[in-house]
């Protein structure tokens, strides 16, 4: 009985201890990134459309501007992965009611995600190929939104 109630111990610390390390990963995020450049399926995305889009993360929820497009949603992550793993929701936008799967790291003032667009498995590394969904983007955090 004892083991039984150390091992379901250590699994709820181990839940509390990771919910906190998402907080602060998730804290870290927050602010406003403007692309430095996209690649989807294998081909970059051209420069005139980069100029347009930028990311916005807040408490657990993202706004993505194309132009005057906007795409909202949550933004659900587990750090305790390699890599680092996001599940995103679209609640409102061209992305509404859909689940996607991605990847991502932060150095400093520099984020890369790995988006499968089909929504089907996370990408295991940070490159898009050709014949595939994945969409690698690579933002630049905006210094006036920290």
């Amino acid at each position: 009985m004892k083991l039984v109630f150390l091992g379901v111990l250590s699994l709820m610390l181990s839940s509390t201890t990771q919910a906190g390390d998402d907080q602060a990963e998730s804290k870290s995020l927050e602010g406003t990134w403007s692309l430095s450049s996209a690649v989807m399926a294998g081909k970059p995305f051209p420069e005139q459309l980069i100029k347009t889009m930028s990311l916005t993360m807040r408490d657990g929820r993202y706004t993505v501007m194309v132009g005057q497009v906007k795409d909202e949603g949550t933004a659900k992550l587990d750090s305790s992965k390699t890599p680092k793993t996001m599940e995103i929701t679209g609640t409102d936008g061209p992305n509404k009611g859909k689940t996607l799967l991605a990847i991502y790291k932060i150095d400093g003032d520099s984020l890369t995600i790995c988006y499968d667009l089909s929504g089907k498995a996370y990408p295991t590394e940070f490159k898009s190929k050709a014949e595939t969904k994945l969409f690698l983007v690579e933002y630049k955090r905006d210094k006036s939104s920290k």
